[in-house]
């Protein structure tokens, strides 16, 4: 025997809703949820100081010389890969979920910084770059000087 429903129109809205939710969660928050594939992007948190900004990018496993900063007209790449163990081939692996291959991860920066001065630290699994700003986005106190008006000072002779 068949079981009438009654039709919802909103029911259809609410999984439109949760469709673009997952559109937009796959796409910006977490851009390789979808992908298949080993390759993953690296989390990171980027700050200001009055100096320049902070970049710290989660990077376990990743030995330094696998890693390239790159900044080119205020994008800041961060390029590496993670190489799985050589003497893999010859255990037997029941599940694999530690991620091999490269990965990149590319930001771009509020302001222009000084390309040639940035420092960059791995340690722990967590790259440090700290980007100095350049010098003509620094803020700075201009200070007023108070002085006489000496064209006033003529006026009154007359």
């Amino acid at each position: 025997m068949a079981t009438i429903s009654r039709w919802d129109p909103f029911q259809d809205v609410l999984s439109l809703r949760e469709a673009m939710n997952q559109l937009v969660e796959e796409s910006f928050v977490r851009p390789t949820a979808g992908q298949s594939g080993q390759n993953f992007v690296p989390a990171l948190d980027l700050s200001e100081t009055p100096e320049g900004y902070l970049v710290e990018a989660a990077l376990p496993g990743v030995k330094p010389e696998d890693v390239e900063v790159t900044v080119e007209n205020n994008v800041l790449t961060i390029k590496g890969e993670t190489r799985q163990e050589t003497d893999s081939k010859q255990r037997n692996f029941h599940r694999i979920e530690r991620r091999f291959g490269s990965f990149q991860r590319t930001i771009g920066l509020p302001t222009t910084v000084k390309a040639d001065a940035i420092q960059a630290s791995l340690t722990n699994g967590i790259l440090r770059l700290e980007i100095p700003k350049a010098e003509e986005v620094k803020p700075r106190k201009i200070s007023v000087n108070v002085g006489e008006n000496k064209a006033l000072e003529v006026g009154r002779n007359n």
